[in-house]
Order: C-alpha cells, then structure tokens, then sequence
C-alpha cells in the first residue's frame, strides 16, 4: 500500500506541475491490506444495521454511518437505534451535550426515560434551541442550557448512568445519521463517563463555556483491558499540540477523514511527515474545501499529497486520523482554531490496532467514492 501511495504521489507532482486536471483518486486500501493490522485482541462482534456499520466487544461498540444504504432515504434503520436503546435503559441518568437534535427517535427516548423518572439534563448550542424537539422537551420539563455565546457549543456526546458515554462526531439530526458520513462509539467505562460528567456539570452546572473553563478532567488516561484511552476537551486541553506530538510521531502512515481543516500547523506536520516518507492520504468534505478561508486542501494538493474532496451527496462530517495503523483521533473536534481556542469540544485519542482497522474500512468506504 506504501509504495502504491507514493507512486501516485509522484505523478499527481508530474500533473501539477504540467498543469493538466486534478486525476482520479487511485484505489484505496483493500481488504487485504486492511486486514493485514496485527490483532491484539478477540475478532469483534458485527452489530446487524440495515443503514449503518457496527462492531462491538467486551467495553466499547463502534458505529458509522451508511448514507449509501437504500432505507437511509426513510430515515430508519441507522445508528440512532443502539443509543435509543441504550437511553431505554437508562436507570438513573441521561446527560446530553449536543450542538443539534432534530431526531424524533432520540427526543422520543428521551421524553420516555424522564417520564419513567430518569434524571435527563442537556446543554446545546443557544442557536439550535428554537427547533421543535428541544422545545418539546422543554415544554415536558427536561432542563436545557444554551451556551449564550459566539464559540460554539459543538460537542456529541451522552452520559448514562454515570457508567458509559457515547460520544463522536455525529449530530442528533436526520441528516447528520442518514446523510452524512459520521461515526459514533459507545464506551463502558466508569472513569471515562467520570470524565465526560466534569465536562457537563462544568457547562450545566457551572454555566462555563468555550475558554471561561479549568482544565480538570479526572482521568486523563484510561486503560480498559489493554487499551489507553485519552481523553481531552477543548479549549482546556490545548489540543493542538497533543496532536502535533502524535503526527509528528508518525512512522508509517496518516490517514485522515476532515470535514474542515484550516489548522496550519497541523497541515505542516502533515506535510512535513510525508516529505519524510510517510504514507500520507486523506478526503475532504466538498463543500468545506469550496468555502472555508485558508482550507489546507490546497496545500496538500500543491504538495502533491493523495487528498481529495468527498463525494458523498451529504456532509462527509468525519474529524478522523488514524495513524500509523494503530493510533485514532477522533470526536466534535474539526481541526481549525475555533475548534481550538472557542467551541466547546472532545475527542478521544485510542492507540488499538484493531480498532484502528475498523476506522481504516471507513476510511476505505470513504476514499472509495472520493473526486
């Protein structure tokens, strides 16, 4: 796979420089060279989705979004099912931190757990308030917080029970489960959900968004049956620099899913790793590339990088990077100084080959339909 990318490579270098048009992405990875990540752990369980993706074992369940599934038009059968059931079975509590809902299913669940006597709070972005399912769970007596603010409250996350959090970079609306490309986990882990309740209590307790907050997340790192797991939030976290630390660590590969990318640093490191031999390739949402001021596509394109804009219909709203086949970032967390220094954000850093490889078939999925 490493010298089919580097060969590409040099002839997108040869093209650009003749001024020819942008080509064809080459092949993505194949199930072969997917499948060829060491194992570390037991073959994991598929989850049955009729329009999504789904994996699971012992701690954690991995979910991707499928908006190439013919029932995805019918807005049923997606990944929304499992945190509906999951909120069902709820016993004592339901947080939700999310920039967006418009799903009935998840609203629906919601209203059935606080009428069961669940305690369910949420915060959201201010903007999105005013949309019919927040009102109704407002008019049923759930608490909502906005953040009242410029940045953005952008986080997708769910604590239950204080003992397990799911968490990505999908919104709770029809488009972000049936349209776009997201992904979702679910996590069982007590210190994790730990985290990610400090997280909340600072924003619906304490009433502190975007940089009007302290860096106080209880575990930073959490190793469950094997695997280290961190976690951050920004802006307490200074992410950026987290991640320039592991792209700059990189040995083999990055690949990367980026809905926007206006991060300079972080499209130097990149840049910088693949004029060092490092396998380097990555899609774009279409439409970021053609609006956002500064996009690093155009950087990575000049450097003759294999990058392309997505060609999913929807939002291609990923904000992944696996590296080296081992290592995954992921979460709300565009890579962009807003994300950096104004909205509320998370994301998870997860060193498991395994897992990596499933992040890499979406990868491939993605790649696969890129322009």
């Amino acid at each position: 796979m490493k010298k089919t990318f580097l060969y590409f490579s040099a002839f997108c270098v040869l093209l650009l420089a003749c001024g020819t048009a942008t080509p064809e992405p080459s092949a993505p990875p194949t199930p072969t060279e997917v499948d060829s990540v060491p194992q570390t752990a037991p073959t994991l369980t598929p989850v049955d989705l009729p329009a999504g993706y789904g994996v699971k074992d012992g701690w954690f369940e991995l979910y991707f979004t499928n908006p190439q599934s013919p029932l995805a038009a019918q807005k049923t059968g997606g990944i929304d099912q499992p945190l509906v059931d999951a909120i069902d079975a709820a016993k004592l509590s339901v947080d939700v931190a999310v920039y967006s809902l418009s799903l009935n299913s998840i609203r629906d669940a919601l209203l059935r757990a606080y009428d069961r006597g669940v305690r369910v709070r949420m915060v959201m972005e201010s903007d999105n308030m005013d949309r019919t399912d927040p009102q109704r769970l407002k008019d049923a007596g759930i608490p909502i917080l906005g953040d009242r603010r410029e940045g953005l409250m952008h986080d997708k996350f769910t604590i239950i029970d204080g003992s397990e959090v799911w968490m990505g970079g999908m919104n709770y609306t029809d488009s972000g489960t049936y349209e776009d490309n997201n992904v979702m986990m679910r996590i069982r882990s007590v210190k994790i959900a730990e985290n990610y309740t400090k997280e909340f209590e600072e924003m619906f307790v304490d009433d502190k968004f975007g940089d009007n907050i302290v860096p106080e997340t209880p575990n930073p790192r959490v190793t469950i049956d094997g695997t280290p797991v961190d976690t951050y939030f920004s802006p307490d976290d200074g992410v950026q620099a987290i991640l320039l630390d592991i792209l700059n660590e990189a040995q083999e590969s990055i690949y990367f899913m980026a809905f926007s990318f206006t991060a300079d640093p972080l499209g130097d490191a990149v840049r910088s790793r693949a004029e060092a031999g490092v396998t380097v390739a990555g899609v774009m949402d279409d439409e970021q590339v053609a609006s956002n001021i500064g996009t690093e596509f155009d950087p990575f394109r000049q450097a003759g990088l294999d990058v392309y804009r997505d060609g999913n219909p929807g939002q291609m709203h990923h904000k992944i990077i696996i590296v080296d086949e081992s290592i995954v970032i992921f979460g709300s967390y565009n890579f962009t100084n807003s994300a950096e220094t104004k909205n509320d954000e998370n994301l998870l850093v997860v060193y498991n080959e395994q897992i990596a490889k499933q992040f890499l078939e979406e990868f491939q999925r993605v790649y696969g339909q890129a322009k």
